[in-house]
């Protein structure tokens, strides 16, 4: 026996989030589902964040127990035979037996991506979040400001996880045009992040991209003096856990 890591890459779009659930497919559960094929048994993954409903990742990290070994070497594509083609084992490794993809990782990495042009870019329609119109960059990039750093996010967060702080460090915060593409990028890297309080962070800089909302606003939230600045929660297609950092 012993552990095994793998990175996975995803399209959610057809997929109820990454933790299994009954009533819906999820990243999860394809996973288990191939793993015990290939062990003859059933199997239990752990991910280092649970994504949410059509939200997607270029890098998710999981582990599992192997009941017996197999060459991490041969897992990626034994395992990508079986699974759907929206889902991609990337790499495979081998970890001791105290490891653990969520709690041992120390920063995640989550982009957001808004498609700028006029009309919908078809092909990236699953990808990301169509937002044309004029847009206050200068604005967004202050609003990033006041995000970084060490806050209390209780503002910027849904309730359905149970968590004893709610405090989370933003070392980035990175709004990044790319003119050509027509897309606008919004990086968020952190020690952690509360339930879907990256949607909530990029729903108020959009607000805030459109002049609805002033940038000192955002501190107002943080502070707990003005709620009604944080969010709303932006569209799941256009969020994808893109690194895990441990």
């Amino acid at each position: 026996m012993g552990q095994i890591c793998l990175v996975v890459s995803y399209d959610g779009t057809a997929y109820g989030g990454f933790q299994i659930q009954k009533n819906a497919p999820t990243i999860q559960g394809e996973l288990e589902r191939a793993l015990a094929v290939i062990y003859k048994e059933p199997l239990r993954i752990t991910g280092a964040g649970r994504t949410d409903a059509g939200v997607h990742a270029r890098g998710q990290v999981v582990h599992y127990t192997a009941p017996f070994k197999i060459p991490a070497a041969q897992l990626p594509a034994a395992l990508n035979v079986l699974l759907p083609p929206d889902i991609v084992v990337l790499t495979a490794a081998a970890v001791g037996p105290d490891f653990h993809a969520c709690y041992d990782a120390r920063r995640k990495i989550y982009r957001y991506t808004l498609d700028r042009a006029p009309y919908p870019q078809v092909m990236r329609r699953h990808f990301a979040y169509h937002l044309p119109g004029s847009f206050n960059c200068p604005a967004v990039e202050k609003a990033a400001r006041v995000l970084t750093g060490t806050h209390d996010f209780q503002a910027f967060r849904v309730a359905g996880s149970a968590v004893r702080s709610t405090v989370r460090t933003l070392y980035r915060v990175q709004p990044e045009s790319l003119p050509e593409e027509q897309l606008l990028l919004i990086t968020f890297e952190g020690d952690g992040f509360l339930y879907r309080m990256v949607r909530m962070l990029v729903g108020s800089l959009l607000r805030v991209g459109r002049n609805r909302l002033e940038p000192e606003a955002i501190a107002a939230a943080l502070a707990g003096e003005f709620p009604e600045a944080a969010g709303p929660t932006a569209p799941p297609q256009g969020l994808s856990l893109e690194k895990v950092i441990y």
